[in-house]
């Protein structure tokens, strides 16, 4: 059996608690309000800026053995340089302070879930990387298409307001056809095993990042 229908049933569950989160029920159906896009979006620029350095540090630490799989991540680099541009593109866009936003610091779950990350990639297994590339992208294909069209609706807001999302929920459907063929080739149990373990993990870490935004606030 591939691996990557083993890795989809290992989390199936960590999967499923992240979709139910209140924040992307309330955004699937226009429920909430432009605070807490700029909030989701703010939260989505403190991680997306460090998916290419994560990246470049993880294809530095792979083995010769797994040059194969450099090759990969620097594919993965190019597909992901500026993405956090984009984002401060879009808080401009539906009237935020962008310049602000570069500027701040994380909130602490958005923190802690960039801090896992390195974690991964320098102190335990760099492939375990790929569980998070694995939430990131498998969430975006599930949800962002479908949340642009509701908040662009909801909220009233251009969409150029919405490339972020608009564009991830294409761009991810592309990429999760080479993570799938990517992860299939993974050859050892060592490599397998922390991508599962992560990908537990990054469920629960970007679960929390959604429900750090209090939809009771700026109602």
């Amino acid at each position: 059996m591939d691996f990557y229908p083993q890795l989809q049933h290992a989390t199936a569950a960590e999967r499923t608690a992240l979709l139910s989160t209140p924040l992307i029920t309330a955004a699937l159906s226009g429920q909430v309000k432009r605070p807490h896009y700029l909030a989701f979006l703010t939260r989505a620029f403190h991680h997306v800026k460090h998916t290419v350095p994560l990246l470049m540090a993880c294809g530095a630490r792979l083995t010769d053995r797994q040059e194969w799989l450099r090759s990969a991540v620097a594919h993965y680099i190019e597909e992901e340089l500026g993405h956090h541009e984009w984002i401060l593109n879009d808080i401009a866009a539906a009237g935020g302070d962008a310049d602000a936003v570069r500027d701040s610091q994380p909130d602490f779950d958005t923190g802690v879930m960039v801090a896992y990350a390195y974690d991964t990639v320098m102190r335990r297994n760099p492939v375990g990387l790929f569980g998070m590339v694995y939430v990131l992208e498998g969430t975006s294909v599930s949800l962002a298409s479908n949340a642009a069209r509701a908040l662009q609706t909801a909220l009233d807001l251009p969409a150029t307001a919405f490339t972020y999302l608009s564009s991830h929920g294409a761009l991810d459907v592309e990429h999760i056809g080479d993570f799938e063929r990517l992860v299939n080739r993974l050859g050892t149990e060592d490599e397998r095993d922390s991508v599962v373990c992560n990908a537990r993990a990054f469920f629960r870490l970007y679960g929390n990042v959604f429900r750090s935004i209090d939809l009771q606030e700026n109602t």
